[in-house]
């Protein structure tokens, strides 16, 4: 296993060094002089100019993308042309709410949406399988932002039972850091609920159709040991997929959620940086998400051996 690891490790420098390359050029090739929107509407060309040195814009693209290489090897994602801090502190600073707002969305999605698809896939066919589905499409339909404007406008502005915008640090106590998070995650895991849920009922009831289930049953097995014991469990590999899956677009996803309810993630930082037009910002948050997702996926890959023992690296 450890010869796989290393081999995984070592296969993921060229992905995230191809994402530097293409994050670069799109960033240099698309409208906008981030030294004009620094220097403000009152800079006359000499000013703006300055600026552009000052930040090396002026020099060719071989030459930006060599420098800021170098500096990435080293562990250095440059200084913010907006906010005049390292982009490691500012994603340092930025990572706790993120991380919140998706193990908490997370955690949502799979108790819920777990249980939901097992019991779809026993009663398969019944009445509460075609709601179970129906709700599930209604789920992907329905846009982000919608959704969540909804949820304000109830559960803050009509019942006042939480706060419409804001993030509080669990360093400031659970109950409020809970408070602040209950809409978003509830928000951002609606989607993946139906996700997980159509996943985990068309695996259970794959997995229901095998021989080992009948002969369960025939030696008198309860049917909850039957669903859990054996039928989830032989189903766990596509679950556990597609809740890796889940986690690392939950991770990279958090953007407009963040947005609309002000939380300081990095999914706002990333808007204020494209807005900024902040290269550095930019292109840390990128590859920062990029080797997360490839990290995460690492994990799930690893975590099939535990789930299925016939598996082997």
């Amino acid at each position: 296993m450890l010869k796989f690891v290393v081999h995984r490790l070592f296969a993921t420098l060229p992905v995230l060094g191809i994402v530097a390359v293409l994050v670069f050029l799109l960033l240099r090739l698309t409208p906008g002089d981030p030294a004009a929107m620094l220097a403000g509407d009152a800079a006359n060309a000499m000013q703006i100019e300055h600026i552009r040195r000052s930040l090396g814009l002026d020099q060719s693209l071989l030459v930006q993308f060599g420098r800021w290489l170098q500096h990435v090897l080293q562990g250095d994602l440059g200084e913010s042309f907006y906010f005049k801090m390292q982009v490691t502190q500012l994603i340092a600073q930025r990572l706790e709410p993120t991380l919140s707002l998706a193990s908490l969305s997370l955690c949502l999605a799979v108790s819920i949406a777990v249980p939901l698809g097992v019991f779809a896939a026993w009663r398969r066919d019944s009445g509460f399988d075609r709601v179970l589905m129906g709700a599930s499409v209604l789920g992907f339909s329905v846009p982000v932002f919608v959704l969540a404007y909804v949820l304000i406008w109830i559960f803050s502005l009509q019942l006042d039972w939480l706060p419409v915008q804001g993030y509080e640090s669990v360093r400031n106590g659970f109950w409020p850091w809970l408070r602040h998070l209950i809409l978003p995650a509830l928000t951002l895991s609606v989607v993946y609920i139906a996700l997980i849920a159509r996943i985990t009922r068309a695996a259970v009831i794959e997995a229901l159709g095998e021989d080992y289930i009948r002969t369960a049953r025939a030696k008198g097995i309860s049917e909850a040991r039957v669903l859990i014991r054996h039928a989830l469990a032989n189903a766990g590999i596509p679950v556990l997929t597609v809740i890796g899956i889940s986690l690392a677009l939950l991770l990279s996803g958090v953007v407009v959620t963040e947005s609309v309810y002000a939380i300081p993630g990095l999914g706002r930082l990333m808007v204020d940086a494209v807005l900024a037009r902040d290269f550095p910002t930019i292109q840390g948050v990128v590859l920062f998400f990029s080797g997360l997702y490839v990290l995460l996926n690492l994990v799930i890959d690893l975590s099939y051996v535990f789930v299925d023992p016939r598996i082997r690296y």
